[in-house]
């Protein structure tokens, strides 16, 4: 047996016991799941104090909505501060920024650039609040957002809550395959908090205790991903990280191939690079399912991925020499096509490999509705569905061929 024929099966099964524990895992928190979308945040009293940090580079076209989201929160205003950090923006980004400069909880600073890390970083030390999160400067957040999130610090072990991420009014085609893909994201981040397995705390809207930071220390630099380093640091202190999924961030997603691109080479260059460097996490029963079977799934997802889109391209480039002296030895021709269909199972393919193919994508499908009622209330399959399972599929290799080069080639991705 070849090693891509091995390796697909591998791919196959490991694909499968992947989906029927996400599965097995919803059905599990699915009563859950229902009382925290109707009762979470509805009837908080207590409010602890919110310092939100808004670190912005070159942001002007979306800092004043984003700014405006945070100002129409749903949270007593004497409790909730906004610090907006200027990372040595060169565009109209000070004069966004001028009309909130009087506003009394909004404070302004400015620095020079030295990258997010460093912005956030700034910012921590003036924090004097119980609670701190991020929100990027092209993200927007929900007025119920973060009184939904503010309970689940009632519960002392809880070191950072997560919300929901959404596509923010999608237009282009490529937007809408991100719209499904973040759906699935949604569910994707809140199974594997039941599984103390998140290793994210992304930058639209997580909220940490100020102990963290004070204890772990601020931002790392962490290959342009400190969002990702941050919640490993943490996972690996066994901070408890939970998701927030009925609190909803809106994010404006990259329009174009080129800017979807760079963007996820970055994230797949940071996640490959921060498992790295926290390769002593893996099949580590210390940090239990995180390390026995979140990050070595996420990490086998890139290579199989990349070895299943080689195997499927050398098959069609090896074709091209059969075809071209076929060609040559009888010309352009075109059979006339013979139609016979019967229904015989002698005919059907009941090899191991196409059933588990075939109930792998079944189960596929069918998170991807569970996905799309979770993030939208309800399953109705539109354009962005049919975009999503035609495009994506083919786009994934791009990144994760780049991402993976560079980092076995030591060679840093740029941000912008």
């Amino acid at each position: 047996m070849s090693f891509s024929a091995t390796f697909l099966y591998i791919s196959l099964f490991v694909s499968l016991f992947f989906e029927v524990v996400l599965l097995i895992s919803y059905f599990e928190i699915r009563e859950e799941i229902k009382f925290e979308q109707s009762h979470d945040g509805l009837k908080t009293t207590t409010f602890p104090t919110v310092t939100i940090i808004v670190p912005c580079f070159n942001e002007e076209k979306t800092v004043a909505a984003t700014l405006r989201s945070l100002l129409s929160l749903e949270y007593p205003k004497d409790r909730l501060s906004i610090m907006v950090i200027d990372d040595g923006s060169t565009d109209g980004t000070q004069k966004a920024l001028d009309e909130f400069r009087s506003h009394a909880q909004i404070k302004i600073l400015l620095k020079d650039n030295g990258g997010k890390h460093t912005a956030l970083n700034y910012a921590l030390e003036n924090i004097t609040s119980d609670l701190v999160g991020c929100l990027d400067a092209d993200s927007f957040v929900a007025p119920d957002a973060l009184r939904r999130m503010v309970p689940y610090f009632e519960d002392a072990t809880v070191m950072s809550v997560t919300p929901s991420i959404k596509i923010h009014e999608p237009k282009t085609i490529l937007q809408y395959v991100q719209k499904v893909e973040y759906s699935w994201g949604i569910l994707l981040r809140r199974i594997l908090a039941s599984m103390n397995g998140l290793y994210v705390t992304p930058g639209p809207f997580s909220i940490f205790r100020v102990s963290v930071f004070k204890e772990l220390g601020g931002y790392r630099h962490a290959h342009h991903t400190e969002d990702m380093e941050m919640a490993l640091r943490m996972q690996k202190h066994h901070y408890k990280i939970v998701n927030a999924h009925s609190a909803h961030v809106y994010t404006v997603a990259p329009e174009k191939l080129s800017g979807l691109y760079k963007q996820r080479v970055r994230w797949v260059y940071g996640f490959l690079n921060n498992a790295i460097d926290y390769r002593d996490m893996y099949f580590n029963r210390e940090y239990g399912n995180i390390g026995f079977f979140v990050l070595p799934i996420a990490t086998f997802s890139v290579f199989s991925t990349l070895i299943a889109a080689g195997t499927f391209i050398w098959s069609l480039l090896s074709k091209i020499p059969l075809a071209i002296a076929r060609y040559e030895a009888v010309g352009l021709t075109f059979s006339r096509p013979h139609f016979s269909f019967v229904l015989d199972w002698f005919s059907f393919n009941t090899s191991l490999t196409t059933w588990v193919t075939l109930i792998t994508i079944f189960m596929t499908l069918t998170l991807l509705g569970i996905s799309l009622k979770l993030a939208n209330g309800k399953f109705r399959p539109g354009r962005d569905v049919f975009y999503y399972l035609v495009i994506y599929v083919f786009i994934v290799p791009l990144w994760l061929a780049k991402a993976t080069y560079a980092t076995l080639a030591r060679r840093p991705v740029t941000w912008r």
